[in-house]
């Protein structure tokens, strides 16, 4: 049975300690709305206190990979990002079958 739900987009950074509160409007008053204006709801959000991984990793699903392949060639994904990288270090994505839950 295919419990394939959709395509995960998963985005994992390190957050500049010292542009965290602009990070936070960014995210949240940018990054977040444009994506879900094309199509993509935000799944799960996670902090890494300690160890070497990189301190977020956000997910975004959304219905099928033409939406995906749609948000990938957009000048939106790289406007947005180059905008984040302003305010994180390390910054690398990928997609996925998304199946629920946890997945890295």
């Amino acid at each position: 049975m295919d419990d394939v739900k959709g395509i995960k987009l998963l985005l994992n950074y390190e957050v500049r300690e010292e542009k965290l509160q602009a990070y936070y409007e960014f995210v949240m008053g940018r990054y977040l709305p444009a994506l879900q204006s094309l199509g993509f709801q935000m799944s799960d959000a996670w902090h890494t206190a300690y160890g070497a991984a990189p301190n977020r990793m956000i997910g975004f699903v959304c219905k099928d990979e033409e939406t995906m392949t749609e948000l990938l060639s957009s000048e939106l994904w790289s406007t947005l990002n180059d905008q984040l990288e302003e305010f994180v270090i390390d910054f690398d994505y990928k997609f996925i079958p998304y199946r629920g839950g946890f997945q890295f």
